[in-house]
């Protein structure tokens, strides 16, 4: 699938701002199940000083500042991308228990295993791919900024983790559990809302159930991690496709040994395939925020969002 998706920002200040500094992590990635073939920017006013880097994640970061007085600051990300709807079967039925998965990650012994499969981990554990690859999951256990593990989201997960259970499955049923459990209402939730309310009032938006799920994981000593991007909403039969009604969109993905990352989003329920477009991944929200600044002046302002997922090919 081949999409163009368009993503703009606009401010709308009450007062002149005389210079704003931003980061923006609005061009989706490359890797092996996504190829951005173009992206680029529209900012208004033109900035005098643009920048692109790679943060430590990985993930496409542009700055840029404005330096002449404006009332209105309008940014917006266009990019065409390529989804390769192949999915990593030995990820979907991979049996490996978690209990099995969570001693890897902290470097105990595996129990149970017969000969052959000791003599496979230990040519695994001599394959610096792998050793590479296990070390940069261990970053994605610890408490991050917005996710920090508490006795009661250990509790919430605690019917997933049923003892020897593969890790798939588990995570399966957790995601399940937080779709039928929790209540999608944008009126409830903002970037400040802890965790603890949304696990209380069981009510938010994909942010905070992608938080949610990554705290549980945590919790049990399972690596995860936080994905930015956008899904492709489709109109209803009979219905005309409405420009910029798509949003951001947030999901997880969970770590399998030699098998890699595994994507779930629990705001639907499914595994992401040809209609998830990622932008970038961090260990929560703060490592991935599509747009934030500063700006000197301004007074109040006023900020609308819209994004466009279309399908081009």
């Amino acid at each position: 699938m081949k999409y163009r998706i368009t993503h703009s920002t606009l401010y709308h200040y009450s007062q002149p701002v005389g210079l704003c500094q931003n980061e923006a992590r609005l061009q989706p990635r490359n890797f092996w199940r996504q190829h951005c073939h173009t992206s680029y920017f529209d900012i208004t006013p033109e900035p005098i000083d643009f920048q692109e880097r790679l943060d430590y994640f990985g993930n496409r970061v542009t700055y840029f500042a404005v330096q002449k007085p404006h009332t209105k600051l309008n940014v917006t990300a266009i990019s065409e991308v390529t989804i390769f709807p192949k999915q990593n079967v030995l990820e979907l039925f991979n049996q490996i228990a978690w209990e099995s998965v969570r001693n890897i990650l902290q470097g105990l012994p595996l129990q149970g295993l017969s000969q052959s499969q000791s003599q496979q981990s230990q040519v695994l554990w001599q394959n610096q791919d792998y050793a590479q690859e296990l070390f940069d999951a261990k970053q994605f256990l610890l408490d991050s900024p917005m996710v920090k593990v508490t006795p009661e989201l250990a509790e919430y997960a605690r019917i997933s983790f049923q003892p020897n259970r593969p890790l798939v499955d588990v995570v399966h049923d957790l995601m399940a559990r937080i779709y039928n459990d929790f209540t999608y209402d944008p009126t409830f939730t903002t970037i400040a809302t802890p965790l603890s309310d949304v696990l209380n009032f069981r009510r938010g938006v994909c942010q905070d159930f992608a938080h949610l799920a990554i705290g549980c994981l945590r919790a049990y000593g399972i690596a995860a991690r936080y994905i930015s991007g956008y899904v492709e909403t489709l109109p209803e039969p009979g219905k005309q496709r409405l420009t910029g009604a798509d949003a951001s969109h947030a999901w997880f993905s969970v770590y399998i040994p030699n098998s890699g990352w595994l994507d779930f989003d629990p705001t639907n329920n499914t595994i992401p395939l040809d209609q998830h477009i990622t932008l970038a991944w961090g260990r929560d929200f703060s490592d991935v925020t599509p747009l934030k600044g500063i700006a000197f002046g301004g007074g109040q302002h006023v900020l609308s969002v819209s994004v466009d997922v279309l399908r081009i090919e």
